[in-house]
């Protein structure tokens, strides 16, 4: 059993129980603070073990198998920070000071295990309170936690800010910005490539860049994650929501969802 709240792209989740490794993905630049158990992530060559009170950094498109369990009586409970693109450029425009010298060099492609910190440990001290579900944040006092954890990077080491202000791929900008804004829509995969300003056989090639799943796999998965939030957090009727998502009928939603989550949009709308 988990239960994962998200506030402003601040993402709180308990784990009852010991659970089996998800394979995780995120498109976004990350940090995962350990609050209580333990974490393993593995990507297939190493091993790194997160203890409760440390921290990692996640790189965005960075394929690894999580596992979170309890350790010394204690059940997992972790907050991951998601640095999106934009907000990345936001305070890249906000953040003069800390534009890295053209030849500074980047970090190297994998998941970083974080130095304890003062200023890493004062951050996720302060969020603790939120572990209450009863206590919900404000959304701009969320986005201060969201700048204190990005200035904790860059203050760690200089190869953060080429890093993280990295915006010289638009394939992986544009595709993605497209497809999360527009999801709702029908489009066909001709449509995305010309929308998105390519040929087909590029956008296909790309496209296979930033995920495992077809494009048309990928605009499902994407309206059944936004109905589970309207329902699950928004307490929104199956009707309301299956079109606002871009499903045509609620049969082939209810069949789909059932599928992805293993329980049916009623037990989720209830």
């Amino acid at each position: 059993m988990k239960m994962i709240f998200n506030y402003n792209n601040i993402f709180f989740s308990f784990f009852y129980d010991d659970t089996s490794g998800c394979t995780h993905r995120s498109r976004e630049f990350a940090m995962n603070y350990v609050y209580s158990g333990e974490m393993l992530l593995d990507n297939g060559k190493e091993q790194i073990h997160v203890g409760k009170g440390e921290c990692v950094f996640i790189p965005r498109d960075h394929h690894i198998t999580l596992y979170k369990r309890t350790a010394d009586g204690e059940r997992y409970c972790g907050i991951f920070l998601m640095f999106t693109r934009h907000f990345l450029k936001e305070m890249y425009a906000k953040f003069e000071q800390y534009k890295a010298p053209v030849n500074t060099p980047k970090l190297d492609s994998g998941v970083i295990k974080l130095p304890k910190t003062a200023e890493i440990t004062s951050l996720f001290a302060s969020m603790t309170p939120y572990f209450d579900p009863n206590v919900k944040p404000q959304d701009d006092f969320m986005q201060l936690k969201l700048q204190e954890g990005l200035l904790a990077l860059l203050h760690i080491d200089k190869r953060f800010a080429p890093t993280l202000f990295d915006f010289n791929e638009p394939w992986k900008i544009d595709i993605l910005d497209f497809m999360n804004k527009n999801y709702m829509y029908e489009f066909t995969v001709e449509e995305l490539a010309h929308y998105t300003g390519r040929s087909l056989a590029t956008f296909k090639r790309d496209f296979k860049k930033v995920s495992d799943l077809t494009p048309e796999k990928w605009l499902i998965r994407k309206r059944l994650e936004v109905a589970y939030t309207l329902m699950k957090e928004g307490r929104r009727k199956i009707a309301d929501v299956y079109t606002e998502v871009g499903f045509k009928n609620q049969s082939h939603f209810s069949s789909a969802f059932k599928k992805l989550y293993g329980v049916s949009p009623t037990g989720i709308s209830a």
